[in-house]
This record gives structure tokens, sequence and C-alpha cells, in this order.
């Protein structure tokens, strides 16, 4: 069996990524914020929902493993610029699969209904977050008899699917819990020996008269008050009992000095997770895993070594996964590539496509370049790029030569990584970062690894502005036109004077005209503003709030003159 189509409408940033094609290996592809993340969650969902609607058909409620875990939940998982509208207020999900001939002979015995070999769900949930399953592209009279063994069907897959979601952990709990869930299904399995079924059964009879007792105890106080309690019984649920014993456990990693997995580090975890996953015994039926940004928290070095695993995954599993990384890039196979853009997702085309969207240039080469800045987004590429030759003939000489490459990281929170990789490259390197909470925390972070020190560092300060960006040293009358001939929004108002730095003050004046703002449409405006920029970088930078970038040029001339 394996799964050949993935179809999402309307999960969070997703409002729109219909039959997403799946190969041996996927890679989904695209900027910050355009919801590749999204995607692979969207799978986890509606994998997750099949499941649990399995389980609850089986034993006739949802088991006590799933009710903690809320898989969707329509208030945070349905477009929130969407949530108003009277109608089409349900996400959906659809999932194709492709079964051989094992597979249709199992399904007959399973599901008591034939098939011809492709078997396509829909998965529709709304704001009662109680999902309707039913199987499409199924006509007469056969259509209607599967559409009635929703229970069984999703049964069937839950059975013969193994999926493994590993998320880009974030914090220790994250990190760990994706260990202990695989974890968790590895010991699974021997639920299925009869040997192990009677021991737990062991366990349930000697557990009965403790139960007993405590409900005695709890049961004469409660009966001097109230008369009318007959009993009380103290239960453990069988499939509670079960999972306590699958799911507490401890990981020791001796590497010099034995040490628990909970303290070591997320690109240790990580490995530990994908490591569960390499030499997994091959199972009936397909087996899907979702891993998000597999690059996380790894040092260069260590991602070639990575980038081996992830393949050698895919011989035996369908891998699909989130990156930024090009290592990880289907270079055969350029249509297994999935470009994400605007809440929508298609094969790439080309090469150059993919380049372009992971922000790729030949002339950014970094092993060739001998110095490169540091800035947080593709928006502060173009609009320096623009703005240093103007301000400096050294500069403009050595980015035109390649000898200097701006290079943007992708957001403030990947600045070690990204310093990490430049090292290994053996690049000289300076920084340029908003004076903002995620500016700060990122050069901090990046200072206590030794990755930054303050002399290869600039922020972005404004004169009476507590946080800054780099829309802050610039003109309004600079992009002004150019924002409101594509959001008909006027920045030009007293509404957007204040010491708050750029994006909320942007923020405020848009909401004020009624316009929507999220992550998306910042980076919108911003990349209106960097060409605008571009267009005209003589005059656009503001006279009084111009001097992080005065400093920069002299930082930039001086590393370059050294």
């Amino acid at each position: 069996m394996q799964l050949i189509y993935f179809s999402v409408t309307n999960f969070r940033s997703i409002t729109a990524a219909h039959k997403i094609s799946l190969h041996e290996t996927t890679v989904l592809i695209g900027r910050n914020n355009e919801g590749k993340s999204n995607i692979l969650k969207g799978l986890d969902t509606a994998m997750t929902i099949l499941q649990t609607h399995a389980i609850k058909a089986r034993i006739g409620r949802v088991p006590f493993a799933r009710s903690r875990d809320e898989s969707y939940c329509w208030s945070r998982d349905f477009p929130i610029s969407l949530q108003g509208r009277k109608s089409g207020l349900q996400t959906i999900f659809k999932l194709e699969f492709t079964l051989n001939d094992e597979d249709i002979d199992l399904f007959r015995e399973s599901v008591n209904s034939k098939i011809n070999g492709s078997l396509c769900l829909e998965i529709k949930i709304g704001k009662d977050d109680e999902p309707n399953i039913r199987v499409v592209e199924k006509r007469g009279k056969g259509g209607k008899t599967l559409n009635s063994k929703s229970s069984k069907i999703a049964d069937f897959i839950a059975r013969n699917i193994v999926f493994n979601y590993i998320p880009a952990v974030r914090t220790d709990a994250e990190a760990m819990d994706v260990v202990r869930k695989m974890l968790s299904r590895e010991m699974r399995m021997l639920e299925k020996q009869e040997a192990y079924k009677n021991a737990l059964d062991t366990i349930r009879k000697i557990q009965e008269p403790v139960l007993k007792e405590l409900g005695n105890k709890i049961k004469l106080p409660l009966q001097e008050f109230l008369p009318s309690v007959k009993d009380v019984t103290i239960e453990i649920p069988e499939d509670a009992r079960r999972v306590s014993l699958r799911s507490d456990f401890e990981i020791i990693v001796d590497d010099g000095t034995p040490t628990s997995l909970a303290y070591k580090g997320d690109g240790v975890k990580s490995l530990a997770a994908l490591g569960l996953l390499k030499d997994r015994a091959s199972t009936t039926g397909a087996s899907i895993i979702a891993i998000e940004e597999p690059e996380s928290h790894l040092h260069p070095a260590a991602i070639h070594q990575l980038n081996s695993v992830v393949t050698s995954l895919g011989n035996n599993n369908q891998v699909v996964l989130t990156t930024h990384n090009p290592l990880f890039v289907d270079r055969n196979e350029i249509k297994s590539n999935i470009i994400v853009d605007s809440g929508k997702a298609t094969p790439a085309k080309s090469t150059k496509q993919i380049r372009d969207i992971l922000g790729i240039k030949a002339s950014d080469n970094l092993t060739n370049a001998s110095y490169v800045l540091v800035v947080e987004g593709e928006d502060d590429v173009i609009a320096l790029k623009a703005i240093l030759p103007t301000l400096s003939d050294v500069i403009g000489k050595s980015i035109k030569s390649n000898l200097l490459v701006i290079e943007q990281i992708g957001g403030a929170g990947n600045l070690p990584y990204k310093l990490t990789l430049l090292s290994n490259s053996l690049c000289v390197y300076h920084c340029l970062l908003d004076n903002d909470d995620a500016g700060r925390e990122a050069f901090e972070k990046a200072e206590n690894e030794k990755l930054i020190s303050i002399k290869s560092n600039t922020f972005i300060t404004c004169n009476g502005s507590p946080n800054s960006e780099f829309e802050d040293c610039l003109n309004v009358s600079s992009y002004a036109k150019a924002v409101l001939d594509e959001f008909g929004v006027d920045l030009t108002t007293n509404a957007f004077k204040g010491n708050q730095k750029w994006s909320d003050r942007v923020r405020k004046v848009f909401l004020t005209n009624g316009k929507p703002w999220n992550d998306k449409v910042e980076s919108d405006v911003k990349y209106v503003v960097a060409n605008a920029v571009k267009k005209a970088p003589n005059d656009a930078l503001n006279a009084h709030k111009r001097n992080s970038i005065d400093a920069l040029v002299e930082c930039l001339e001086s590393l370059i003159g050294s």
C-alpha cells in the first residue's frame, strides 16, 4: 500500500493544497511562513483522525491515550481569517492510496468489500471537531456500500499503515516526547504476544483486591454523609494499563559519561528518533515518515550524515520532509520537490525554481565568498544590495565581484545554525540584526556558543525607539506609494508615527484600515518595501535614522580592507 496523493483545504495557513503527489521521498520547499510545516502537520492530523476513528469504533469510546491528544481543534486549526464566513467552515483532508494484490485481498477480508486497487478517503471536520469520513470517487452501488463502512475502512488503514511524525523539536519536552512516542509504538508490538497478554491479565488480577479495598475506604465515609451511596469502585482502564507499561522509561546515552537523553542537545534527540526508524523491521502495508526540518539543531558535518540516514529511510518507507537546506533536495526527480507558496503546493518544474525559492544563486556560493553579511530576511538582502553600493565604492565592487555575499537566515532564530555553517565554510562574516527581542535573543545564544561577538555584529538602533528593525532606517516616502498601490493602505498618516518598531506601526495602520495582518502579510509588505527601495536606493535612507547603516558600512569596509 502506498499513499500517492494528499490534499489539504482550510487547515491553518493552507487554504488549498490539492492533490500533492507523494513519492518514495517527497521534499516540501518554501520560504518561511508559507505553510510547509502546516502541510506536514495536516498529514499527521489526518492520519491521527483515522487512527482515533478506527479505535473508537473498535472499543466503543475514545481511548485513554487519545483523549489527551487534541489532534484537531477548529478554533486553532481552521484559518482564522475565514472563521467569520457563513459557509465553507470545514477543514478537508483527502488521502488517496494505491493497493497491490496482497492489499486488495486483505481489504476484502477486513472490510468484506471488493476494491479495484485505488482507495480515496475524504475527512471533513468542522466546528464540532467531529470528523466525517467517507470514500470518494466511487460511483454507484459499490460506492454507497463502501461509504457505509467508514469505520472498517479507517481501521484497515490504521492497522496497515505505520505513520511517524517528527516535528522540528524546539524544547526538551517536545524532543523527548517524539522519542517516547516512537518507543511506545515499538513496545506496543509486545501486546500481540500471548505471554504478554497473560502477564497483563495477571497484573489486573493482582490489582483488583487492592483497588476494591481502596474503594471501600472511600465508600464508608461517603455513606455517613450520603446514605444513598451504594458502592465506590476504582478502575484502571485496560488501555491505560497498557499505555503506562509502554511509555515510562529512560534512555541513557553513554558517550564517555552515561547521561539521560533528556539532557542531551536537540540534535542528538532528533537523531535518536530517526535511529529508531532506520533499521525498523519491515511490516505489511505502508510506512510513512514525516520529518520537519531534519537539519534543525545539527552541526553542518552531521547534516551530511543525516542526509544518508534519510536516504536510507526512503528505501523501505515513504518519506515526506520539509527543509531549507539544498542538501535534501531531490535533484534526480525534480517533481518530487513540492513548492509551497501562498498557502498552495505544486510540484517543482525546474532546478532554477527550487534555487529561487531557497534563495540560492550561482553568485552566492559561500564556499568561494571571502566575506558574508548575514541579515535576517530576503527583503533585507534586496534592499541592502541596492543601498550599500550607493554608500561605498569598496562595498559595491565587492558585492559585484562576489567577494562579499549578503546571506539571509530566514528569521533571527536561525542565526546560530547559519553561523555554524559559515564557520565550517571558513567564511569571515558580519551580522546585521533587528534590535528587538528575537534579534537580541539570537545574538545572546550565538554569543554563548562563541559564534558571534560585539565586533562582528551591528544592531539596528534608532534614537528614541526601544525596538528597531531595518525598515525603521528607511524614508517612508521611498515606499509609501508602493504600499498604497499594492495594499490600499496609506502609511503617510499620523497613525504610522510613534516610537514602536516599524512592523508594529504598520500593523496598527493596517488594522485601523480594516486590513488583515499576520506573518504572511507582514512578509509581503516588507517584500514590496524592499523592491521599492531597490528602484530608488539613493533616497531610501532616513537622514535621522540611518546611523546603524552608516556604522555597518564602516564595519564592512574595515573587514574587506583588513
